[in-house]
């Protein structure tokens, strides 16, 4: 099933959340990039060499993460409202993140084969609307119908607001409300907080 809908979610219109595919990649560039910036990540910092996005988009990042949406699995999900694109959450099975897998800093806590999400996006202008919880639950909807045993994250804990440049790896608040429970905490930080290590079973 490609279309999951949060019905709880607020705004005008229900959110939709559906993987990235090929023909969704100006969609995802909407929420992540814009401007298209050359430079910027496209989600795969922890997912590609700088030797890969050469053969795969000939150094190309955009490209790069183009040839990984015409996968079977796709890097991630885009959440809709009313048809326009809101948000990206970066998901996969922790064995193809490659950067993540070798962590020594987030390692493994069993040997569960989790599908890991890694970033959360929601645009200027769709936040405080219910849009991280909505795609969570179409992101971990999206590793069920795979047969995912459990879906992990990696967030802070702040106590106050969270810093934005760092606002990609989400709250603990956040995944608490889509049922993650701490199972670990790992040596990383962010914002000078340490990551957790949050679960959800499938």
């Amino acid at each position: 099933m490609e279309t999951k809908q949060d019905p709880q979610a607020t705004g005008t219109a229900p959110i939709e959340v559906k993987p990235l595919t090929e023909e969704r990649m100006e969609d995802f560039a909407t929420v992540v990039n814009p401007n298209h910036r050359e430079n910027h990540c496209w989600c795969l910092s922890h997912r590609l060499s700088a030797t890969e996005i050469r053969e795969r988009g000939a150094g190309d990042r955009f490209e790069a993460m183009r040839s990984l949406s015409a996968e079977p699995i796709a890097p991630g999900v885009i959440a809709y409202r009313g048809g326009e694109p809101v948000g990206w959450c970066s998901i996969s099975p922790r064995s193809q993140i490659p950067l993540l897998e070798r962590s020594k800093l987030i390692r493994r806590v069993d040997e569960v084969e989790v599908w890991s999400i890694i970033c959360m996006v929601v645009r200027g202008g769709h936040r405080r609307e219910g849009v991280n919880r909505a795609m969570l639950h179409g992101a971990v909807e999206y590793a069920r119908d795979f047969g995912a045993p459990a879906v992990e994250a990696y967030p802070v804990d702040p106590e106050g607001r969270m810093d934005l440049t760092m606002a990609f790896v989400g709250t603990r608040k956040m995944f608490e409300q889509v049922g993650f429970e701490v199972v670990g905490v790992s040596d990383a930080q962010a914002s000078k907080m340490p990551r957790l290590i949050m679960r959800k079973m499938l």
